[in-house]
């Protein structure tokens, strides 16, 4: 598993333990909210569905995502949110695409660009590194839960575009419509996946040694506790060893 996967999956277990320091359930409260002026169901707003699913599995109370959707639908008065995009590059020349809701986008940017320039790395135009990225759905499984051989077997039968194995983990990879499909798939299969998302993949990524490995995960830290960003995006490699070693 290449390293920003890593990243996400480490990421992801840490947001469960962090969830009662209320930084967590702010994030997501502003994604719902986001994705709720789209439609308030979730059966017909799967992007609702998944921001509601990722609220559930970090804990977060049932009225606070309930208001969270009302705020979106303007069933309650709120702040009035939006969501932005910034490309930038960090250590070694690693592309970042990052994703974010504020309710004040210039200072978002000026959040942004000071944690960048702190840690070695700019922001730039809209366009530089977008292109380097697809959006794709991203499953990753710990083999010892698995049996590797069906799971490659149902990959393949649901359309999945990709299968990368690691020393512990498969990661499949598909096209974003498919996730449903995939979800349905795991759930029927009793498996629990350690990380189910849409995400954006990069097509070339950046190896990195220790050194770059070192100051490119504490600038994706400085981002991600930025309240004001969602998601980071990086097509940085890192090998499995260190960033087990740094993070």
């Amino acid at each position: 598993m290449s390293g920003h996967s890593k990243w996400s999956s480490i990421k992801h277990k840490k947001a469960k333990k962090d969830a009662e320091k209320g930084k967590v359930f702010s994030k997501i409260s502003r994604r719902l909210t986001i994705e709720a002026r789209e439609g308030g169901d979730p059966e017909l707003n799967p992007n609702l569905r998944l921001a509601i699913e990722m609220a559930q599995e970090v804990g977060m109370p049932k009225e606070n995502i309930q208001k969270a959707i009302q705020r979106g639908t303007g069933e309650l008065p709120g702040v009035s949110y939006e969501s932005f995009t910034c490309e930038g590059y960090g250590p070694a020349g690693v592309a970042l695409f990052i994703e974010g809701v504020t309710d004040n986008k210039k200072r978002a940017i000026s959040e942004i660009r000071h944690i960048l320039t702190h840690h070695g790395g700019h922001l730039g135009e809209a366009g530089c590194v977008s292109w380097l990225f697809e959006r794709k759905g991203s499953l990753v499984l710990d083999k010892e839960k698995v049996d590797e051989d069906r799971i490659i077997e149902l990959a393949v039968k649901a359309g999945a575009e990709d299968i990368k194995e690691e020393s512990d983990t498969l990661e499949v990879v598909f096209p974003p419509q498919k996730l449903p499909q995939i979800k349905e798939i795991m759930q029927k299969e009793r498996y629990t996946p350690e990380l189910l998302e849409l995400t954006m993949v990069p097509q070339t990524t950046v190896p990195l040694e220790e050194k770059d490995a070192l100051k490119m995960l504490h600038l994706m830290d400085a981002l991600e506790e930025s309240e004001e960003v969602q998601r980071v995006y990086a097509n940085f490699d890192i090998a499995d060893e260190i960033i087990e070693r740094v993070s």
